[in-house]
């Protein structure tokens, strides 16, 4: 069932009010996965939130706007046409559901980014929606540990940062190098340093994330590597906003001189034919 989409992204302060968008909550945020999951069950190929989450945010600092009846048969399979297997919305309900949700986080989000912060602690700062898998399955009961693959379980983030590169590399003509040389390496380091949380966390787990007192769960560098990640997300913000957009080179094919034999192949000369 292919459905319409809305045009583009609203502003990340609401027109109307002047007021900052509503952040989700812990219960939208499980709306949201309810919401995936139920799509799965039509396109099992649907990713989870986490994966949502990064490519969202590769699409807010990209340096074009693209629009969501683009991204979302890139990312959902939502509206393509033709395949047989492809995403649906339940009933346009759901769709209109799943489109509120998906527009407070992305206005949360531009927000987060276009902030001035002082540090990753700030309240205003982006803090990425991401998931500690292993720490939840450390925190379980021995039996329960012992039947699961922990090698097979993502790292910290790697889900958030997988997400974020498949965006880059769908529109790879975005995220091509710019002429200024310094501003090449400053969007290579920040490609590099989320690129780094793609890979496991195969360090020595000493920390846990989001309770001080569970189980360790992730290594010291793989919790600044992330810190890094969130960083060359605001470089690439900064970035692609002081460039600007790409400008599109116009080809024009040279004119015929009035004596030229003329381009459609009639053997008249130009001036006798078409540029009569």
């Amino acid at each position: 069932m292919n459905q319409d989409l809305p045009p583009s992204p609203v502003n990340p302060l609401d027109a109307a009010s002047g007021l900052a968008p509503e952040p989700l909550s812990p219960d939208e945020f499980d709306e949201i996965d309810t919401l995936l999951d139920e799509l799965r069950s039509r396109y099992d190929e649907t990713p989870q939130w986490e994966f949502c989450e990064g490519f969202m945010a590769a699409l807010i600092c990209c340096r074009r706007l693209i629009l969501p009846s683009e991204y979302f048969p890139v990312l959902l399979a939502i509206g393509e046409e033709g395949a047989p297997d492809e995403g649906s919305f339940a009933d346009a309900a759901q769709q209109q559901r799943f489109m509120e949700l998906w527009m407070r986080r992305w206005n949360e989000v531009a927000q987060a980014l276009d902030a001035d912060i002082e540090g990753l602690d700030d309240d205003a700062a982006y803090q990425p929606e991401v998931m500690d898998v292993r720490g939840a399955i450390a925190a379980l009961p021995e039996a329960e540990r012992a039947a699961i693959e922990l090698d097979a379980v993502p790292s910290f983030a790697q889900v958030w940062a997988l997400g974020f590169m498949f965006a880059v590399e769908a529109w790879p003509e975005e995220w091509a190098a710019p002429r200024d040389k310094e501003a090449v390496k400053w969007l290579n380091r920040a490609l590099e340093a989320i690129v780094a949380i793609t890979e496991d966390d195969t360090d020595p787990a000493t920390l846990s994330v989001f309770d001080d007192d569970g189980p360790p769960s992730i290594s010291l560098k793989r919790l600044n590597a992330f810190a890094d990640a969130v960083w060359a997300v605001y470089d690439l913000r900064e970035l692609w906003r002081n460039i600007g957009p790409r400008v599109e080179t116009v080809h024009i094919a040279p004119t015929p001189g009035r004596n030229d034999p003329c381009f459609c192949g009639s053997g008249k000369k130009y001036k006798k034919c078409h540029g009569a």
